[in-house]
């Protein structure tokens, strides 16, 4: 699904259902400012604190266009492992949700964009996890995308096996 026409940060603020992921989005915008994206060091705020079991993030080298893990949350750490941070998304991914992955996030740091999508985020064994993720551009001079951040808001199913990244309904904004 695409976003509606006009799709700007207002309207994916507007489109946000998770009271968590709406809080998480309304801090990226106010820790950006003036700025087109804040950076990793804007965002190191307390006022995250109550969300930081649902954050996650990728570093993103504009030379190789490589993504790299540098933050997780602990609701996601049962599924990726604890060797998240600072490995390359290849070796933290299956082949299959490495190509779906790599490509949601090159779109998110390729043409700045904002992306929301719900429904279906992950599958696990036979069980379908339903939830909302969003996932935001960021920048260390505020204006080429240099790491994605995001938040996935979900109910932790019983961890029976690998999980299948799925990207439903995605949805994209200008910011």
């Amino acid at each position: 699904m695409n976003a509606p026409r006009q799709a700007n940060f207002e309207t994916f603020l507007s489109r946000i259902a998770s009271p968590a992921l709406l809080a998480v989005a309304q801090l990226w915008n106010q820790a950006r400012g003036a700025r087109r994206m804040p950076s990793w060091s804007d965002l190191m705020s307390p006022a995250l604190s109550p969300y930081s079991k649902m954050l996650w993030g990728y570093n993103y080298d504009p030379k190789t266009g490589d993504f790299t893990g540098s933050l997780l949350g602990r609701k996601l750490e049962k599924w990726v492992g604890e060797d998240f941070c600072h490995n390359p998304l290849n070796d933290l991914h299956s082949i299959v949700n490495f190509t779906e992955t790599n490509l949601y996030l090159t779109k998110i740091v390729t043409q700045s964009l904002a992306g929301r999508s719900s429904g279906r985020l992950f599958t696990v064994a036979d069980i379908t996890v339903t939830g909302e993720r969003i996932a935001l551009p960021l920048a260390n001079e505020g204006k080429s995308c240099d790491a994605v951040f995001g938040a996935s808001d979900f109910v932790s199913p019983p961890l029976l096996g690998p999980a299948q990244l799925v990207h439903e309904n995605a949805e994209w904004y200008k910011i």
